[in-house]
This record gives C-alpha cells, sequence and structure tokens, in this order.
C-alpha cells in the first residue's frame, strides 16, 4: 500500500489541493508507526521543497 501511494503521491504533485487531499488518505491506511516516520521522511525528500508547509501541516496534525 505504501508503494502506491508513493506513486500516486508522485503523479498529483503537479497539484497543491490533489497532494494534499493524496496525502491526508495516505496517512488514514498507514497505521504503523515505523511506517509512518519512513513515510514522512520520504515525503520530506521527495516533496519538501515543493510543498514544505503541506507537509508539515498535514503530519503535525497526525
Amino acid at each position: 500500500m505504501l508503494e502506491l501511494t508513493k506513486k500516486i503521491l508522485t503523479k498529483v504533485s503537479f497539484d497543491a489541493f490533489l497532494f494534499q487531499k493524496e496525502l491526508n488518505k495516505a496517512l488514514r491506511w498507514i497505521t504503523d508507526p515505523e511506517e509512518l516516520k519512513k513515510f514522512k521522511s520520504w515525503c520530506v525528500k521527495e516533496f519538501g521543497k515543493v510543498y514544505p508547509s503541506i507537509i508539515k501541516r498535514t503530519f503535525t496534525a497526525q
């Protein structure tokens, strides 16, 4: 599921609204704390320069 989520986020990364929507969906599916930590690191690495505020806000709300 995590790999599919990464593919989806990559595909919708052109649009901030879609990116946030899919990121929120992903966080509902990821229940393992270790997997969540890895996912957050991946998001920051891949999209941290494009959507830093969305990533920070979404993971802080989690």
